[in-house]
């Protein structure tokens, strides 16, 4: 046997921490000729555990008794939408946060996943499509008023690193948005395609909750690589968020996973831990639906606190555990996105009919 062929024996079976896969079978792994040095391509942000991969392969090939240098590397790349819409330019993939009803903290997870992505390594940006209540400005403190350089398109606000854009740069924030469907579609879409994006590797949308007109509309119409649908273990909210995963399925866009937030309340004082909502409401979904539960956040005041001030829990308290479970739900749902078709629309060649 050849020493590329032992690497590759031997890379066929180390299974991804994130990708649930060997790095043969995810082609993730680039072996040399002379299998003296292999890359791992890692398709997903993964600043924080990319040393660690790399320490298993090594010691894997130690035990094997080869002698390999190995390097591992980010390599996002666009992935594939709905048949009938094209991805955006300057963004590769769209990551849709979504809520079957409001009140369940979807807003505080689509601002915490974004700086999570952002941690990890990935160039983010976050649209507001909640345009009824627009929070994404308050909760990432982003002040000001989108630029434009042709009269046409914006130029996104930057704050804590991210990209961001929001009816609620454009509008007064006392003032209620009293528009109807059809003109909250065309808003949103507006916002999304005249936004001068760069070079994303996510943008994170923040969606209206509900599954009515407006949010349908939408699922048809923005090129979604994937959505993660938010929900609280209470049965009424569990209900609505089935509705907003069919509501997806339907439009045939993947679902990266569901998020249950306020799934338990640990008292601060003596430590007694209570489900105020319920238990287990993710778990049942995740397995009916067979959808992946991307993580589990506990009622805590101190993230709604920091969401409030501008700095969201990953910025203000990175060391704590709500933080550290964003962070795990940006690497399961960036690896979601890694799973999923790869967009290859830039690959075919334009057919041009001409009379002659």
């Amino acid at each position: 046997m050849s020493q590329k062929e032992s690497v590759l024996k031997v890379l066929s079976g180390i299974v991804d921490p994130w990708m649930k896969a060997d790095y043969l079978s995810t082609r993730m792994a680039k072996v040399a000729d002379d299998g003296l040095s292999v890359t791992i391509e890692l398709g997903y942000p993964a600043k924080s555990v990319a040393e660690g991969i790399q320490k298993t392969i090594d010691e894997a090939m130690c035990k094997a008794g080869l002698t390999v240098k190995v390097e591992v590397v980010q390599k996002i790349i666009a992935h594939a939408v709905q048949r009938t819409l094209k991805v955006l330019p300057n963004v590769k993939n769209i990551i849709a946060v979504s809520s079957g009803k409001g009140g369940v903290g979807k807003s505080t997870v689509a601002a915490n996943l974004a700086l999570a992505l952002k941690a990890e390594g990935a160039k983010v940006g976050v649209l507001d499509a909640d345009i009824y209540g627009p929070s994404q400005p308050m909760m990432l403190g982003a002040l000001g008023r989108p630029m434009t350089n042709d009269g046409t398109n914006m130029n996104p606000i930057e704050s804590l690193g991210l990209e961001i854009n929001s009816i609620g740069f454009l509008i007064d924030p006392d003032e209620p948005m009293i528009w109807r469907g059809p003109l909250v579609a065309q808003a949103l879409t507006q916002l999304l395609t005249q936004t001068n994006w760069h070079d994303l590797d996510y943008l994170v949308i923040d969606m209206p909750p509900g599954t009515g007109d407006i949010q349908l509309t939408l699922s048809q119409t923005v090129p979604v690589t994937g959505a993660v649908i938010v929900t609280t273990p209470q049965d009424i909210a569990l209900l609505d968020a089935k509705k907003g995963l069919r509501m997806f399925q339907k439009v045939n866009v993947p679902i990266l996973g569901v998020v249950e937030n306020m799934s338990v309340y640990e008292c601060p004082k003596c430590g007694h831990v209570e489900h105020i909502f319920g238990e287990g409401g993710a778990k049942r979904i995740s397995e009916t639906y067979h959808v992946d539960v991307l993580g589990q956040l506990p009622l805590d005041a101190k993230i709604r606190e920091e969401a409030d001030s501008g700095a969201p829990t990953v910025i203000s308290s990175p060391d704590s555990l709500a933080a550290r479970i964003y962070r795990e739900i940006a690497l399961k749902a960036s690896a979601a996105v890694a799973k999923t078709a790869k967009d290859m629309s830039l690959k075919m060649p334009s057919v041009r009919v001409e009379n002659n």
